[in-house]
């Protein structure tokens, strides 16, 4: 499903800064990846690189058997379609409802309008928001508009799903609840790629662990802990 071969992306400003360093990694199809390791170490610049939100300073990125640097930029937005994000901050459109948030990441795509109606009831109904269709996210909890994201992110049948601190915002009861629906969405055959810090719920979770240190994978062990 994502394939890196001797990846390095660097950044040129005042100061060079090396955020990461011949990245070797396979995560399969289905598979849920867990990235971990210090502020800093490369988490977030590798999520960014598997996107092509940005493209590597060195080395080749396959995702779902395509190359992210010969990819057109034309293409850019098509291949993104395939993939769901989750962020830390929630980035909903606050002048909108539960349902148009979610609907409009399918709109974009000029799905039919009764295939909308239809599928954002029924993605809203899986995180547990059936009866939020029409609220706006000021009148949700924190857990409730991370749910929402959830659903924004799974509407269109993503290949991938990454999600970067999804949790970090989060109380303990409600970041578990958050896990519970990505869980259940993995078990539908959804690859998840998630950045964390929370150690309790990676040793817990017993999944991949991917730990990253200075820009390099120090560790990728399956049924990992932090």
């Amino acid at each position: 499903m994502i394939q890196l071969f001797n990846v390095s992306k660097t950044y040129l400003g005042g100061v060079r800064v090396i955020a990461l360093k011949d990245i070797n990694l396979h995560i399969k199809r289905g598979e849920f990846a867990f990235l971990v390791g210090p502020s800093g170490a490369g988490k977030s610049t590798l999520t960014r690189l598997m996107i092509r939100e940005e493209l590597p300073s060195a080395g080749q990125i396959m995702v779902d058997s395509r190359s992210l640097l010969r990819m057109k930029e034309r293409e850019v937005p098509y291949f993104r379609r395939k993939i769901g994000f989750i962020f830390q901050d929630f980035r909903l459109l606050m002048e909108r409802t539960v349902y148009e948030n979610v609907a409009f990441a399918i709109e974009a795509i000029e799905m039919s309008k009764s295939e909308v109606r239809t599928r954002v009831p029924a993605v809203l109904d899986l995180v547990g928001l059936k009866d939020k269709l029409q609220s706006y996210p000021h009148q949700l909890s924190g857990g409730q508009q991370q749910r929402v994201c959830i659903a924004r992110a799974i509407v269109n049948d993503p290949l991938l799903v990454i999600a970067d601190e999804p949790t970090g915002n989060l109380d303990p009861d409600t970041s578990w609840e958050v896990m519970n629906i990505l869980s259940a969405i993995n078990k539908r055959g959804t690859t998840i790629v998630m950045a964390t810090h929370d150690k309790e719920m990676v040793d817990r979770m017993k999944r991949r662990v991917i730990a990253l240190d200075m820009g390099r994978i120090v560790r990728d062990e399956e049924r990992g802990a932090y």
